[in-house]
């Protein structure tokens, strides 16, 4: 199976995953009791009745204890995951499990077949190819798509703030209270936004959770990375294949990795069509090392280079990962 067929299954299942939460009662915010619903519990700090009971001492201290894991240490908790993620594995949450990425992805390929290229606005170096013979198909599935995914999620992230069998029960008997109307549009519009105009915009500059693992994998000597095999390059037949099938826009073939790489493995996938079975360039690795290219390796690569682009090229692979 190729790494595409693994990567659509896990965002199948993370997205099914926070569709599920709220029904199951996995994470969600009861609006009734203002309370936190974790695996079914109410997760509640209850300082309000212990601090009265009893105003001693020795009972605040118990007090401040008990917010301390009630409340700080959860909260730690949860912001250190993402950081964690990234120190290990890079981006590898955007690229194999976010669900705004995996919608990104859906509308990048709704506009290359209609438009030829992934953005609405601009046509890029590395879009792949021309739009499809037949468009109206895709067009047709392009505007269901359109209204359809951000209502439904709408919907759904709603849930989350109030009883997802409450928020269901209104959208079949079509009567909205204030609160999950608000919640529906405010939803629906930030996602249509997101997933028509802004896209991988999103997760290179605003996405909190992605820039932490941006941040982290950086610094880390040991996160995962799409390595470049500098002794395989001279086997590499400049299609260009790898830059095409990246939807962030990075060059895979630099041995300096660009920090908006999302560990996809999309070129991995393309150069081993191109040069065959576990002959490509590229690889996944924990390793911030790279060897020296080998001089023949860059000379044999270099003669098939157009003349432009052989000292820009020499230049990339002379540096080294760090």
């Amino acid at each position: 199976m190729q790494i595409s067929t693994y990567r659509r299954a896990t965002q199948i299942f993370f997205i099914l995953l926070i569709i599920g939460a709220p029904f199951l009662d996995i994470l969600r915010i009861d609006s009734d009791t203002r309370s936190l619903i974790v695996f079914g519990k109410e997760w509640s700090i209850g300082l309000e009745e212990g601090f009265y009971l009893n105003q001693s001492f020795e009972n605040a201290s118990h007090v401040a204890w008990r917010f301390f894991l009630k409340a700080v240490l959860p909260w730690i908790t949860v912001l250190s995951i993402f950081p964690i993620l990234g120190a290990l594995t890079g981006r590898f949450f955007c690229g194999w499990f976010c669900p705004e990425g995996a919608l990104f992805e859906l509308f990048d390929f709704f506009t290359m077949k209609i438009f030829g290229r992934r953005s609405l606005f601009t046509k890029k170096p590395n879009d792949p190819g021309a739009p499809a013979e037949k468009r109206l198909p895709y067009i047709i599935l392009a505007l269901f798509s359109m209204i359809a995914i951000p209502l439904f999620m709408g919907v759904v992230l709603t849930g989350y703030f109030v009883n997802p069998r409450t928020v269901w029960t209104q959208v079949l008997n079509r009567e909205f209270t204030f609160g999950v109307k608000a919640g529906i549009i405010g939803v629906s519009i930030y996602m249509f936004i997101s997933a028509m105009i802004v896209r991988h915009t999103l997760c290179k500059y605003v996405c909190g959770a992605g820039l932490m693992q941006m941040l982290f994998g950086w610094a880390s000597p040991v996160s995962l990375r799409i390595k470049t095999d500098v002794v395989k390059l001279g086997a590499c037949t400049d299609c260009k294949k790898c830059e095409k099938v990246c939807f962030m826009n990075v060059k895979p073939r630099l041995l300096r990795k660009d920090i908006n790489c999302v560990n996809c493995g999309e070129c991995i996938t393309a150069c081993n069509k191109e040069l065959g079975k576990n002959r490509g360039v590229f690889s996944f690795a924990q390793s911030r090392s790279c060897v020296l290219p080998v001089k023949e390796a860059v000379k044999k690569q270099d003669d098939v280079l157009p003349d432009h682009e052989k000292s820009l090229k020499g230049e990339y692979y002379e540096k080294t990962c760090h």
